[in-house]
């Protein structure tokens, strides 16, 4: 079983927001693979169903995106899993709006919600889908701006990249993942 992890802040202040991009992006793979995620369990709004025939999970924390760990660790244990078998879809400061960048494994890169995971999973070992939200504008603090809302023009740019996403989710699941890299990154 493959666990997609979509980061973000709990509550309606965070909607829309950059930090949120990786609900978004979950909530996008739910509604297309018919995958309702509401479930309450594991410090998390959860879902599960089939992706390309292979069971998933779909998982939403609801700690902050601080604490995003927590959660995952609670998935991770219930369900005897390993690092490598999580794939976590987060917002990138350090890719322009809307590209996308898919890793196997690699460092926090200053996100807090991947330091967290990284420490309650004790691996830095599990593919990653980044979703770029742009570099903070100069003289910016920079959770305001990640905690700061799209525009309509940055709206109908990530319209268009849910879709690719979505086919990268697919193939990942797959354990196609060298696929993904070289067709999405």
């Amino acid at each position: 079983m493959k666990v997609i992890v979509g980061l973000g802040n709990p509550g309606k202040k965070y909607e829309n927001t950059r930090h949120n991009i990786g609900f978004t992006a979950l909530d996008y793979i739910g509604e297309k693979s018919g995958i309702d995620i509401s479930t309450k369990k594991h410090k998390a709004l959860i879902g599960s169903g089939y992706i390309e025939g292979q069971k998933v999970l779909l998982v939403k924390p609801q700690t902050f995106m601080n604490l995003s760990g927590e959660s995952l660790r609670s998935v991770m244990d219930f369900y005897k899993l390993e690092p490598e078998d999580f794939i976590v879809i987060f917002d990138d400061i350090s890719l322009d709006v809307g590209k996308m960048r898919i890793r196997r494994k690699g460092s926090a890169g200053g996100h807090n919600g991947i330091k967290s995971i990284i420490a309650h999973l004790g691996s830095q070992n599990f593919p990653r889908l980044k979703i770029g939200v742009g570099e903070k504008p100069k003289g910016y603090d920079l959770a305001d701006y990640v905690l700061g809302h799209f525009s309509k023009g940055e709206h109908q740019i990530y319209d268009d990249l849910y879709s690719n996403i979505y086919d990268a989710i697919k193939l990942i699941v797959l354990d196609h993942m060298t696929e993904a890299m070289n067709q999405y990154n």
